[in-house]
């Protein structure tokens, strides 16, 4: 994703058109799956554009039991969670995507930057 423009919703976008042909494969076993895959989506690249300087390359996968969503930053430092503030400055995404994922990794890139996996159930 490239960061100008609207690059979370460009992702979201992408990410609603891949469970739409994925629920033609395999309908996801309770129907609030595809929201929660879209918040997924939408904190990883937003966060990948906030705390990264380079584009974000965002990866969707479908497997038995779960959307393999994979976003590749330039940036090699790994994601931590935050303290939530009450101010508008954030905080909550990290704890947000482990609440909604069953698993969740980081993996260095060749180039320096990393890749965040995280499982949503389907």
């Amino acid at each position: 994703m490239p960061r100008t423009g609207r690059p979370t919703t460009t992702a979201r976008g992408i990410a609603h058109d891949f469970l739409h042909h994925a629920a033609q494969v395999r309908v996801p076993a309770r129907a609030e799956y595809t929201d929660a895959v879209l918040m997924v989506v939408t904190e990883l690249v937003t966060n990948a554009i906030r705390h990264t300087a380079g584009s974000a390359v965002l990866h969707l996968e479908l497997h038995d039991d779960h959307i393999e969503i994979r976003v590749t930053d330039t940036s090699p430092e790994p994601a931590e969670p935050r303290l939530p503030r009450t101010d508008g400055s954030g905080g909550y995404g990290w704890h947000l995507i482990d609440r909604l994922t069953t698993r969740t990794h980081t993996e260095p890139t060749p180039r320096g930057g990393k890749t965040i996996c995280a499982h949503a159930p389907w």
